[in-house]
This record gives structure tokens, C-alpha cells and sequence, in this order.
């Protein structure tokens, strides 16, 4: 597949993909992309944001594809059940967000984590119903590498390890991000329509 092929939905995780954010520039640089707005992106409602992703999933006109990072791969993970099935197509997954560990996290942009975790815990670990590709990196501070691949396995996702490239953010010098476009586009190519 192609870009043209399908409707790329950027899904952001916790406080959002600033402009400089890969997702942000893949979303500009993208005609078929577009942002799911979640309602807050400082305190997250999992129910509200993975009804959001079941609503922008209804009004695609094409096979979808989720471009997912941090907190939004959980949000996709927890509305990837609920989906019709056959309408998403894939999901490219960056850098989980293991919510099942937030105590952990550290203070991001002056917030931190609550202790409810906004009903995302725990992580879900049934199989996805379509294909995936999970990215991580050996020194994301909000999901240790071990839990990564369980994720990877439980979700049946292709797990790629790109070594030290803490949460794959414009802050971790993840902005332009030229190496995650090649991985983006060959794994859109192994989808089949």
C-alpha cells in the first residue's frame, strides 16, 4: 500500500505532539494524514479518547492506518477490539507508554502522571487483529525495554529495537526523524489492501 491507499490517523499520546514532533511533521508532509484531537490532552479520559479513535476510524473514507506514539499505542491497543473489523489496515507503534508503570515516569513538561492513570491501566495484551510494527528504543524513561517486547508478543506486533533514542521525541532529537519515514513506508508497503 501506499499513502495515497489509506487515511494515516496520527494518535499522540500524553500532552500531544508539539510542531517540531515527528508526528506533527509526518501530519503537514502527509496529504492522507490527519490528527485524532483527543479532548484533553493534559488529563486523558481512556474511554473518551479511544471513543474518539472509533469515530475518526467510521468517517474514513479509506483503509486506515494508526501512527500511534507513547500513550496514544495504548489508547489504539484498548480501541483496536472495538474497531469494525477490517478497517484498520495497520498500525505503526512508537514508543509505548507502559501506564501499568507510571509511578516511575518522570516529570514531563511540569506534569506528572496521577495515580489513577485515567482508566488506561492496565495495558491490554490480547492480540491486535491486524498488523503492527511496535518501534522502541533501550532508553525510553516511560517503558523499560523488557516490557516493550512483551507488549511486541502479545500484540503479535513486529518489534523493532533502534537502540538509545529515549521517548522518540523532538526533545530526544526525533523531530525530522528521516529513518522513521523509511521504516513508516516499508511497512505500509507489507500491508496488503
Amino acid at each position: 500500500m501506499r499513502t495515497s491507499d489509506v487515511d494515516i490517523l496520527m494518535l499522540p499520546g500524553w500532552l500531544g505532539s508539539g510542531p517540531e514532533h515527528w508526528q506533527s511533521r509526518w501530519e503537514r508532509n502527509l496529504s492522507t494524514a490527519r490528527r485524532v484531537e483527543q479532548e484533553d490532552w493534559r488529563v486523558p479520559d481512556k474511554d473518551k479518547w479511544v471513543g474518539t479513535i472509533i469515530a475518526a476510524v467510521a468517517t474514513s473514507a479509506r483503509p486506515v492506518v494508526l501512527v500511534a506514539h507513547s500513550v496514544g499505542v495504548i489508547a489504539a491497543v484498548h480501541a483496536a477490539l472495538k474497531l469494525p473489523q477490517g478497517s484498520v489496515a495497520g498500525a505503526f507503534l512508537v514508543a509505548p507508554a507502559d501506564v501499568d508503570s507510571a509511578r516511575a515516569w518522570p516529570i514531563t513538561q511540569g506534569y506528572v502522571w496521577p495515580d489513577s492513570n485515567f482508566g488506561f491501566a492496565p495495558v491490554p495484551l490480547a492480540p491486535l487483529p491486524f498488523p503492527s510494527t511496535l518501534l522502541t528504543s533501550s532508553d525510553n524513561p516511560y517503558c523499560r525495554p523488557e516490557r516493550a517486547r512483551h507488549f511486541a508478543a502479545a500484540w503479535r506486533s513486529q518489534l523493532v529495537e533502534i537502540g538509545p533514542a529515549g521517548h522518540i521525541t523532538s526533545e530526544s532529537g526525533y523531530g525530522p526523524w528521516p529513518d522513521g519515514v523509511l521504516r513508516f513506508g516499508r511497512f505500509l508497503a507489507g500491508l496488503t489492501p
